[in-house]
């Protein structure tokens, strides 16, 4: 068994219910629909962790189903910001304290803004990153947003 990452510890300690996947992760194919499929879930109720930087706001966390794009515009607005960009994978590590395929919204190096696409509302358990690749937690998406503060906000395409 793999050892408990800082975001499953996290959210333990904050009596968060919490289940643990893990599944075979491919380097050539780090995406979100391979780990859904892989733990055998629906995308649309697996969450992938991707970090923006606004013009006047900075950093931002946005969370939205593994099967879908995020809307710049849209989250630009949610954020109070005019535009907002990705940042660039080689900076994710320095930002996050997490590299690409494994980015979790629990235990960035730093408290950053974040933002859930509001489908995940619709779930009572969503997937995301545990903060390692090929590791997922499964959690109630209502209490994990109040762990990192995050808002439910209309951002995907």
């Amino acid at each position: 068994m793999a050892t408990k990452t800082n975001a499953v510890r996290l959210v333990q300690q904050a009596k968060i219910p919490v289940q643990e996947r893990f599944y075979e992760f491919d380097e050539t194919d780090l995406s979100g629909t391979h780990a859904a499929s892989a733990i055998g879930m629906n995308p649309e109720q697996v969450f992938k962790t991707l970090v923006a930087r606004g013009e006047k706001t900075g950093i931002n966390v946005f969370c939205i189903p593994v099967c879908c794009d995020l809307d710049l515009k849209k989250a630009a607005k949610a954020a109070g910001d005019k535009n907002m960009e990705l940042v660039a994978v080689k900076e994710l590590l320095g930002l996050t304290g997490y590299i690409r395929g494994g980015c979790s919204p629990v235990g960035m190096k730093k408290k950053y803004p974040t933002f859930f696409d509001e489908t995940a509302s619709l779930w009572e358990e969503i997937a995301v990153s545990a903060g390692a690749r090929g590791h997922q937690m499964l959690l109630p998406p209502e209490a994990l947003a109040a762990l990192v503060g995050a808002k439910f906000v209309d951002i995907i395409i």
